[in-house]
Protein backbone atom coordinates (compact mmCIF):
# COMPACT_ATOMS: atom_id res chain seq x y z
CA UNK A 1 0.00 0.00 0.00
CA UNK A 2 1.32 3.34 -1.15
CA UNK A 3 0.21 5.35 2.27
CA UNK A 4 -0.62 4.85 5.87
CA UNK A 5 -4.43 5.88 5.36
CA UNK A 6 -4.68 3.17 3.25
CA UNK A 7 -2.84 0.53 5.57
CA UNK A 8 -6.07 2.46 8.33
CA UNK A 9 -8.61 1.48 6.08
CA UNK A 10 -7.68 -2.05 5.18
CA UNK A 11 -7.07 -2.33 10.14
CA UNK A 12 -10.61 -0.47 10.51
CA UNK A 13 -12.30 -2.69 7.72
CA UNK A 14 -11.03 -5.77 9.67
CA UNK A 15 -12.78 -4.11 12.78
CA UNK A 16 -15.89 -3.42 11.30
CA UNK A 17 -15.81 -6.92 9.68
CA UNK A 18 -15.25 -8.25 13.79
CA UNK A 19 -18.53 -6.38 14.77
CA UNK A 20 -17.17 -3.27 16.55
CA UNK A 21 -19.06 -0.28 17.55
CA UNK A 22 -16.61 1.66 18.35
CA UNK A 23 -12.86 2.27 16.35
CA UNK A 24 -10.63 4.40 17.91
CA UNK A 25 -7.94 6.14 15.88
CA UNK A 26 -4.48 7.66 17.07
CA UNK A 27 -1.82 9.22 15.59
CA UNK A 28 1.22 10.78 17.29
CA UNK A 29 4.34 12.13 16.04
CA UNK A 30 6.46 12.57 18.95
CA UNK A 31 9.90 15.04 17.70
CA UNK A 32 11.73 13.83 20.71
CA UNK A 33 11.34 10.37 20.10
CA UNK A 34 11.35 10.70 16.53
CA UNK A 35 8.19 8.13 16.85
CA UNK A 36 5.53 8.22 14.69
CA UNK A 37 2.92 5.65 16.31
CA UNK A 38 -0.90 4.64 15.03
CA UNK A 39 -3.06 2.81 17.53
CA UNK A 40 -6.44 1.14 16.79
CA UNK A 41 -8.96 0.02 18.81
CA UNK A 42 -12.09 -1.35 18.44
CA UNK A 43 -14.33 -3.29 20.67
CA UNK A 44 -15.29 -6.16 17.94
CA UNK A 45 -15.19 -9.62 18.35
CA UNK A 46 -11.37 -10.04 18.99
CA UNK A 47 -9.03 -13.07 18.27
CA UNK A 48 -8.39 -16.45 19.46
CA UNK A 49 -4.83 -16.67 20.64
CA UNK A 50 -4.70 -19.23 17.84
CA UNK A 51 -5.67 -16.29 15.33
CA UNK A 52 -3.67 -13.90 17.31
CA UNK A 53 -0.30 -16.00 17.25
CA UNK A 54 -0.67 -16.42 13.27
CA UNK A 55 -2.52 -13.02 12.28
CA UNK A 56 0.90 -11.54 10.71
CA UNK A 57 0.63 -14.27 8.72
CA UNK A 58 -0.30 -13.74 4.91
CA UNK A 59 -1.78 -17.00 4.77
CA UNK A 60 -3.41 -16.38 7.30
CA UNK A 61 -7.21 -14.95 6.95
CA UNK A 62 -10.55 -15.37 7.91
CA UNK A 63 -11.91 -14.40 4.51
CA UNK A 64 -13.13 -17.44 2.51
CA UNK A 65 -13.13 -15.50 -1.02
CA UNK A 66 -9.50 -15.81 -0.79
CA UNK A 67 -6.41 -17.54 1.05
CA UNK A 68 -4.22 -14.43 1.37
CA UNK A 69 -4.70 -11.85 4.02
CA UNK A 70 -2.00 -9.21 3.12
CA UNK A 71 -3.31 -6.68 4.99
CA UNK A 72 -1.63 -6.93 8.36
CA UNK A 73 1.81 -8.52 7.41
CA UNK A 74 2.34 -5.63 4.93
CA UNK A 75 1.85 -3.13 7.72
CA UNK A 76 4.01 -4.67 9.86
CA UNK A 77 6.52 -4.91 6.96
CA UNK A 78 6.17 -1.30 6.66
CA UNK A 79 6.87 -0.64 10.21
CA UNK A 80 10.14 -2.80 10.44
CA UNK A 81 11.53 -0.86 7.59
CA UNK A 82 11.13 2.15 8.79
CA UNK A 83 12.76 1.53 12.04
CA UNK A 84 9.74 1.07 13.83
CA UNK A 85 7.49 -2.41 15.37
CA UNK A 86 3.82 -3.42 15.32
CA UNK A 87 2.15 -5.05 18.46
CA UNK A 88 -1.28 -6.76 18.31
CA UNK A 89 -3.24 -7.36 21.48
CA UNK A 90 -6.44 -9.03 21.25
CA UNK A 91 -8.73 -11.40 23.04
CA UNK A 92 -12.23 -12.97 22.29
CA UNK A 93 -15.22 -11.06 23.27
CA UNK A 94 -13.11 -8.50 24.04
CA UNK A 95 -11.88 -6.26 20.48
CA UNK A 96 -8.40 -5.63 19.33
CA UNK A 97 -5.79 -2.96 19.71
CA UNK A 98 -2.87 -3.15 16.90
CA UNK A 99 -0.26 -0.24 18.08
CA UNK A 100 2.40 0.44 15.34
CA UNK A 101 5.34 2.18 15.72
CA UNK A 102 8.04 4.05 13.32
CA UNK A 103 10.71 6.40 12.88
CA UNK A 104 9.56 9.81 11.67
CA UNK A 105 13.03 10.60 10.11
CA UNK A 106 13.50 7.10 8.32
CA UNK A 107 13.44 7.40 4.54
CA UNK A 108 11.76 4.26 4.31
CA UNK A 109 9.09 5.39 6.08
CA UNK A 110 5.55 5.65 3.61
CA UNK A 111 3.68 9.06 3.69
CA UNK A 112 0.61 9.41 6.13
CA UNK A 113 -1.51 9.79 3.04
CA UNK A 114 -5.02 11.42 2.67
CA UNK A 115 -6.61 10.70 6.48
CA UNK A 116 -9.19 12.81 5.78
CA UNK A 117 -10.68 11.29 2.57
CA UNK A 118 -10.10 8.11 4.27
CA UNK A 119 -12.71 8.92 6.96
CA UNK A 120 -14.88 10.84 4.80
CA UNK A 121 -15.60 7.01 3.31
CA UNK A 122 -16.10 5.94 6.42
CA UNK A 123 -18.40 8.53 6.93
CA UNK A 124 -20.43 7.39 3.81
CA UNK A 125 -21.62 4.05 5.62
CA UNK A 126 -20.66 4.78 9.47
CA UNK A 127 -23.99 3.09 10.68
CA UNK A 128 -24.28 2.52 14.03
CA UNK A 129 -20.42 2.52 13.86
CA UNK A 130 -18.80 5.36 16.43
CA UNK A 131 -15.53 6.55 14.64
CA UNK A 132 -12.86 8.54 16.95
CA UNK A 133 -9.82 9.96 15.41
CA UNK A 134 -7.24 11.89 17.42
CA UNK A 135 -3.86 13.67 15.99
CA UNK A 136 -1.50 14.87 17.73
CA UNK A 137 1.98 16.00 17.96
CA UNK A 138 2.22 15.70 21.88
CA UNK A 139 2.29 19.71 21.93
CA UNK A 140 -1.02 20.28 19.55
CA UNK A 141 -4.14 17.83 19.63
CA UNK A 142 -7.07 17.15 17.39
CA UNK A 143 -9.69 14.52 18.22
CA UNK A 144 -12.96 14.03 16.26
CA UNK A 145 -16.23 12.10 17.37
CA UNK A 146 -18.22 10.67 14.99
CA UNK A 147 -21.05 10.52 17.33
CA UNK A 148 -20.89 14.26 18.35
CA UNK A 149 -21.30 15.06 14.73
CA UNK A 150 -24.23 13.11 14.81
CA UNK A 151 -25.56 14.42 17.71
CA UNK A 152 -24.91 18.21 16.47
CA UNK A 153 -26.87 17.53 13.34
CA UNK A 154 -29.87 16.24 14.55
CA UNK A 155 -31.90 14.81 11.75
CA UNK A 156 -29.16 15.65 9.03
CA UNK A 157 -27.17 12.79 7.56
CA UNK A 158 -23.54 12.14 8.83
CA UNK A 159 -23.80 10.80 4.78
CA UNK A 160 -25.00 14.00 3.34
CA UNK A 161 -22.80 15.41 1.04
CA UNK A 162 -21.73 18.70 2.52
CA UNK A 163 -20.72 17.17 6.25
CA UNK A 164 -19.07 14.72 3.86
CA UNK A 165 -16.64 17.33 2.44
CA UNK A 166 -16.47 18.74 5.71
CA UNK A 167 -15.29 16.02 7.42
CA UNK A 168 -12.65 15.59 4.86
CA UNK A 169 -11.37 18.97 4.18
CA UNK A 170 -11.78 19.33 8.52
CA UNK A 171 -9.29 16.23 9.00
CA UNK A 172 -7.16 17.22 6.31
CA UNK A 173 -6.72 20.80 7.68
CA UNK A 174 -6.02 19.50 11.31
CA UNK A 175 -3.50 17.30 10.27
CA UNK A 176 -1.49 19.50 8.15
CA UNK A 177 -1.47 22.09 10.93
CA UNK A 178 -0.34 18.96 13.84
CA UNK A 179 1.61 17.29 11.41
CA UNK A 180 3.82 20.75 8.94
CA UNK A 181 7.00 20.63 9.98
CA UNK A 182 7.58 17.15 11.76
CA UNK A 183 6.37 14.31 9.14
CA UNK A 184 8.65 15.50 5.79
CA UNK A 185 5.24 14.82 3.51
CA UNK A 186 4.09 17.92 5.04
CA UNK A 187 5.28 20.98 4.34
Amino acid sequence: MRDLSLHLLDIIQNSVKAGATSINVSIIADTKSDLLEITVEDNGCGMSEEMLSTVTDPFTTSRTTRKVGLGIPLLKEACEIAGGSMIIESEAGKGTVIHTKMLISSIDRIPLGNIGETYMGLAMDSGKINYNLRLSNIKKEFVLDFQEIKDQLGDVPINEMDVLMWIKETIEEEKNSIFKGILNEIA
